[in-house]
């Protein structure tokens, strides 16, 4: 029978036939589409032409389309509805991968084509674009080692096949901690809880498949009943087991996985003649080094720090007036801080949490980027990979211009955080392609679905990367929507956050769930002006993370990471009553995969951005200012990774950024 991945999609928009593919499929896909793969890229190397940017690296840009396909539905449902068929999978494909892509690194042939490109770049009479192509080819090679010869080629394919299986080993683990853990709740133990707790808690046992409620290591569970709930041994037990996920000991221990990640991207630098990973990681960012890296983490550190150590003072007399002696704990720091935010803003998240509806605020996101761009979103009934999915063809003037999902529900299945990533990206080579995104969130259940007004600007940020992705305009692929460096990509997610802030969109999509009336206006005036609370914690919480994960890359790799992580937060002065966002094993955006290694740090570097881009639009016509739009779509999200990143926000803003506009957004400026 023909394999369902591999056919011609003949599916509204070309969509993958998700009714139709069982896990049985992704195995042989694999294998044929990898052999598919191996043949294209062996008749670019072995052309026996003289290198031509199409025969070589237009062609390169056109190869692996059915390997895409295999990859784009697999690492889809293998992230957001596993299962132990589809988790024996990925054990089985990534090294298997690891090893394809780093026998077409290593392809000495490949490589002089390109290079022989490369030599000869000012003769070619390349568009720009098609010059930026050659340039992200030729360093992406060189980088991967395939300049490399003898020993130090077989040793890189032996790193790169071992980082890959260790990744998915340190994804796996995380999602088993968090799957099984839990703990069931006592009809007692619900006093206090304001009603969206409860019944989110109710829905977790539900999906947990126990009667009553319980607390899961969902964010959306968790952090909600570390909030509200007055019971502090719970509030221990539950804190200290999302705190340990991935150092429980055992089969999902992260720990020496860790250590051994660490190890071997130190090795991989140095083959590359590299002083640390940092430095190769970085040289292709904004940031370029770690001492500019280091120079904005602490520029923020300090006043981060100072506001955080006095808001500690606060909450921990609030605790002894409580008559709980000792010393303010990390499990008390959001029950205080949300007492503390009720008092002093009389906001209170039980009271806004029904004014915060899932649907209003996904149409709140549709609304701005109508006003914004132009864009539609009509919603469309497609056969996807879970029931929870719910997708819109997005359109602008009448002409189709992509299809969006959403997958906006925790579950057991799927991994912790949120994410965008597109099925298939925006091209124009070798023949015309629209975008499909989605967008992934572990929002709780309920009837109707309930948003904190964090979980709401997560809805945004992950949009905001959505419209990357779908107003992409480029020729190729591979500089397509978010590929871009690691601390740019983060700016236009992390700016679309700003119009959820914007008063009118609230007044228009912020309507309570039983009474349809609007929120209050001095509700709205409460929450824009608690905009800024409790930020000593965010912020401290971030980027003792983010100096964690560039320390542990800038030098020799620790033999024990624990041991280091320890020393680096005292080192820094880190408060009692504060846990670092993502401790090592845990630090999935750090040790799952390469991606944000040495590179916590951009969603900060971008936020000096966007905090700048925003202020663009405040400064001309306001919000939707439809020049400053112009000028976001036309020099930011329509271009992808078509140049470098500064002369990109420099086209959109005239100049570049400095950390004083990201420290007053943030509340920490003196």
């Amino acid at each position: 029978m023909t394999n369902p991945i591999l056919t011609d999609w003949n599916t509204p928009f070309q969509i993958a036939p998700f009714d139709a593919i069982s896990d049985s499929d992704f195995a042989p896909a694999l294998d044929s589409a990898l052999e598919q793969h191996r043949a294209e890229i062996a008749a670019i190397a072995e052309n026996p032409e003289p290198a031509s940017f199409a025969n070589t690296v237009e062609a390169l840009e056109a190869a692996g389309e059915a390997l895409d396909k295999v990859l784009s539905v697999f690492f889809t449902v293998a992230g957001a509805d596993s299962n132990p068929d589809r988790e024996a999978l990925q054990r089985e494909f990534s090294p298997r991968l690891a090893a394809h892509f780093s026998d077409i690194s290593s392809n000495k042939a490949l490589f002089r084509r390109v290079a022989d490109l490369w030599a000869r770049k000012d003769e070619l009479a390349l568009t720009p674009e098609q010059a930026r192509v050659l340039m992200l080819t030729h360093r992406g090679l060189v980088r991967a080692g395939a300049a490399l010869e003898g020993d130090a080629d077989a040793r890189m394919k032996e790193i790169k096949s071992r980082l890959a299986t260790l990744g998915t080993e340190f994804t796996q683990n995380l999602l088993a901690d968090e799957r099984e853990w839990y703990m069931e709740l006592a009809r007692a133990d619900l006093d206090g809880l304001p009603k969206f707790v409860v019944d989110a808690a109710l829905e977790a046992g539900r999906e947990k498949g126990v009667e009553g409620p319980v607390v899961t290591l969902s964010r959306s569970v968790i952090v909600p009943f570390l909030q509200f709930s007055p019971r502090r041994d719970l509030r221990e037990r539950a804190f200290e087991a999302w705190a340990a996920r991935g150092a429980n000991g055992g089969a999902t221990d992260n720990r020496d996985i860790a250590a051994e990640i660490l190890a071997l991207r130190q090795e991989r630098a140095a083959l590359l003649g590299y002083d640390s990973f940092a430095d190769y990681k970085l040289e292709t960012e904004m940031a370029r080094t770690p001492d500019r890296v280091r120079d904005l983490l602490m520029a923020v550190w300090e006043p981060a720090r100072a506001r955080a150590d006095a808001d500690a003072e606060v909450l921990s007399q609030m605790m002894h007036d409580d008559g709980i002696n000792g010393a303010l704990e990390p499990w008390d720091w959001r029950y205080y801080a949300e007492r503390r935010r009720k008092a002093e803003h009389d906001l209170d998240e039980a009271a806004l949490k029904p004014y915060l509806q899932l649907d209003r605020m996904i149409d709140a996101a549709f609304s701005c980027a109508n006003r914004l761009f132009g864009l539609e979103f009509r919603a469309v009934d497609l056969p996807l990979y879970h029931p929870d999915c719910r997708a819109w063809e997005v359109t602008r003037e009448g002409e189709h211009v992509a299809l969006f999902i959403g997958d906006y529900f925790a579950r057991g299945s799927k991994r912790s955080g949120a994410w965008c990533s597109a099925m298939r990206s925006q091209a124009r080579f070798p023949r015309e392609q629209a975008p499909i995104v989605i967008n992934v969130c572990n929002f709780a259940k309920g009837e109707p679905a309930l948003l904190s007004y964090d979980d709401a600007r997560t809805l945004f940020h992950e949009f905001g990367h959505a419209l990357h992705q779908m107003l992409s305009d480029v020729t190729y692929e591979s500089i397509s929507g978010t590929s871009v460096a690691r601390d740019f990509v983060e700016l236009p997610s992390q700016l679309y956050e700003h119009w959820l802030e914007v008063p009118e969109v609230l007044r228009e999509f912020a309507v309570h769930a039983e009474t349809g009336e609007p929120m209050p206006a001095e509700m709205l005036d409460r929450v824009l002006g608690a905009a800024t609370f409790d930020m000593g914690f965010q912020t401290v919480e971030y980027v003792a993370s983010a100096l964690v994960d560039l320390a542990f890359h800038e030098g020799d790799a620790p033999a024990d990471p624990m041991a280091r992580q320890s020393e680096i937060l005292q080192d820094l002065g880190m408060p009692h009553a504060i846990r670092m966002r993502h401790a090592t094993p845990h630090f999935a955006h750090v040790f799952a995969g390469d991606g944000y290694s040495s590179g916590y740090y951009s969603y900060m570097w971008s936020e000096v951005m966007d905090a700048d881009a925003f202020a663009a639009f405040e400064e001309a016509g306001g919000a939707f200012d439809p020049e400053r739009a112009q000028a976001l779509e036309e020099h930011i999200l329509s271009a992808g990774g078509s140049q470098e990143p500064d002369v990109l926000y420099t086209a959109f803003r005239g100049r570049l950024p400095e950390v004083g506009a990201l420290l007053k957004g943030r509340g920490l400026a003196a």
